[in-house]
């Protein structure tokens, strides 16, 4: 009944700027969480950064490099990627608590966006 959509993802160099998009569709009484993860191979996935309400939090790799965001109106949420570097290369997925209605709630993930940095 949700869809999480990401976009943005590309190859980028070394010390450059990409900002991603997550936009959630479909039945949504309301969304509560919603966060970035990523995966590298060979690796476990790992938060990036969330974000509920007003609160952010932030994994201390990306801490005054990244900053998220969000749009209620557009049930999107951002991800503003600065100074990248080749260790954040992986596929970034994002991940939303979403009411569907008033009483039940869900965790969804979108398919995840791939974000290659070059040295």
């Amino acid at each position: 009944q949700v869809q999480l959509v990401e976009s943005g993802g590309g190859l980028v160099q070394a010390g450059g700027s990409l900002r991603l998009s997550c936009a959630a569709s479909g039945t949504i009484f309301s969304i509560r969480t919603m966060g970035w993860y990523r995966q590298s191979p060979g690796k476990a996935r790992e938060l990036v950064a969330d974000i509920t309400g007003d609160n952010t939090n932030y994994s201390d790799s990306v801490k005054g490099r990244f900053t998220i965001s969000r749009d209620n109106a557009k049930n999107t949420m951002y991800l503003q990627m600065n100074n990248l570097k080749p260790e954040d290369t992986a596929v970034y997925y994002c991940r939303a608590d979403v009411r569907t209605t008033l009483w039940d709630g869900y965790e969804y993930w979108g398919p995840g966006t791939q974000v290659t940095v070059s040295s």
